[in-house]
């Protein structure tokens, strides 16, 4: 991902904070270790998709990442040695983790939840400021919920 994305260090730093957040999110929801890689690995690669929509349609909506995404990160995936079935799961998640409103989903309700206080801290929505309102709709997971109020909503009181 590093390597694929350089120099743009912006959505590398990015990546890795999801992938801080989600790993954080992952262990307080007592992830197995096989269901905690397969949300590390997705929330390394979820962006991956994000320079081939601008270089395709000159945008990087979250629609375009989903499409394009799964198709950048499975040979990168495949050779980094993960089986055909982590890829296909991984995949899942990167073409879906711009779509709220699948939450039977835990490995990708917390991938959302991690990018969701990344771009929050990264001023991705400069026009939200009702973050209790942000994570009543978005937040599931306890562990998400715990890090969106102590490192946001409780900051911004």
């Amino acid at each position: 991902m590093i390597e694929y994305n350089a120099p743009d260090l912006r959505r590398i730093n990015h990546a890795l904070k999801v992938f801080g957040f989600a790993s954080a999110i992952g262990a307080g929801e007592n992830l197995n270790d096989k269901e905690l890689e397969i949300l590390e690995a997705s929330a390394v690669f979820h962006d991956i998709g994000i320079h081939k929509a601008e270089e395709i349609y000159k945008c990087a909506s979250g629609d375009y990442q989903q499409k394009l995404g799964p198709d950048v990160a499975r040979p990168q995936l495949l050779e980094l040695g993960y089986s055909l079935k982590q890829v296909e799961e991984i995949c899942y998640l990167i073409g879906h983790h711009h779509t709220y409103t699948i939450k039977e989903n835990n490995l990708l309700q917390m991938l959302i939840e991690a990018d969701f206080i990344v771009n929050i801290d990264e001023k991705e929505f400069p026009n939200e400021t009702d973050y209790e309102k942000l994570r009543d709709k978005i937040f599931v997971t306890e562990t998400g919920k715990k890090l969106i109020n102590s490192l946001i909503i409780d900051k911004a009181k």
